[in-house]
């Protein structure tokens, strides 16, 4: 039993050590969003290891480690928020031909933050076979969408426009997110039963960049 508990506190060590690593790297790297959540993720993983731990040298020793990175993580909060209030927040994630692992949960999820409540989407591009054949089977695709998010509380709302260029996703918590090919960046799957036809973290990317705001650092919101 204490064999199983101490392998348990030892893979909790491993985790949020790699999740703090990652967090630093992130950070020298300016990527501050990205850093902030590292830092959380093991800042949580680290206080359950001194939860679990009865050595009181390693308590001690992870504490305040956990207090430096505490103060980093409250420190980089202040920067984006002082970014965001100046308006000059700016992200870029540069996608590469082929490149996996960047299905929507990891692009958005971030910026999903619990006060979200609506989200716009502008995408006039959508219009190759795989994202459905002609404007018809869109429509009744999109309604089909419509009334099955209808069922758990959430309304869709679609509009038509024959004006509009720009491809935009925007939170009512702030963040918008621009990506250069739209919603549309992955790659046709090779079959239905390929790898990546249901997981988008495994399907290929087209090469595209996404630039990530905060809307006082833009003129529409």
């Amino acid at each position: 039993m204490s064999r199983a508990g101490g392998d348990g506190t030892a893979a909790l060590e491993r985790a949020g050590a790699e999740a703090v690593k990652r967090a630093v790297g992130l950070d020298l790297a300016s990527r501050f969003q990205e850093s902030l959540v590292c830092y959380q993720e093991g800042i949580d993983l680290l206080l359950q290891v001194v939860k679990a731990t009865k050595d009181e040298a390693k308590k001690h020793r992870y504490r305040q480690k956990i207090s430096e990175y505490m103060t980093r993580a409250e420190d980089i909060k202040k920067h984006i928020e002082k970014e965001k209030q100046d308006g000059k927040y700016h992200k870029q994630i540069r996608i590469e031909e082929n490149a996996t692992g960047f299905g929507y949960e990891k692009l958005f999820q971030e910026y999903l933050t619990e006060i979200v409540s609506e989200v716009w989407v502008e995408d006039p591009y959508i219009r190759h076979v795989h994202q459905g054949n002609g404007r018809s089977q869109q429509i009744s695709g999109l309604e089909e969408i419509q009334q099955s998010l209808r069922n758990y509380g959430v309304t869709l709302n679609i509009a038509f426009s024959s004006s509009i260029h720009d491809r935009e996703i925007r939170f009512n918590n702030g963040w918008m997110i621009k990506i250069g090919r739209g919603l549309d960046y992955f790659k046709k799957p090779q079959g239905r039963f390929s790898i990546g036809y249901c997981d988008f973290d495994l399907r290929p990317c087209h090469e595209t960049t996404v630039d990530v705001f905060h809307t006082k650092h833009t003129k529409k919101m």
